[in-house]
């Protein structure tokens, strides 16, 4: 982009800025509660998640206990793979927290 172009898109940003309003966009209309879809909330969605991951990590443990004490129906290939669901389950759930945190701070930052 020139320094023309530039200059031409931050006047157009100044002037949408300063009317308060994008083209095409209707008025912001009176909020709405937020409703549920199929009885569930945020809250109840986040805890079967979590209690999923709770699970898989229990499951793996028990793999890993059951293939150290010698058990004929476990093998190595099926620890690891457990093992390795579990880890990548714990850093998804791990990565929302991040990205739920930092959601959270920007919200509290925001001036009213």
């Amino acid at each position: 982009m020139s320094e023309m172009q530039i200059q031409n898109v931050l006047q157009q940003m100044r002037a949408l800025s300063q009317s308060g309003r994008v083209e095409g966009a209707e008025p912001v209309s009176k909020v709405e509660p937020t409703r549920e879809l199929d009885g569930e909330d945020f809250a109840s969605t986040m805890r079967d998640a979590i209690r999923s991951v709770n699970q898989i990590q229990k499951e793996a443990t028990t793999m890993q206990t059951q293939f150290e004490l010698g058990d004929a129906n476990v093998s190595l290939p099926q620890v690891m793979v457990a093992m390795n669901k579990s880890s990548i389950a714990f850093e998804a759930t791990n990565q929302v927290r991040n990205r739920l945190l930092s959601a959270y701070q920007e919200v509290m930052s925001m001036q009213v």
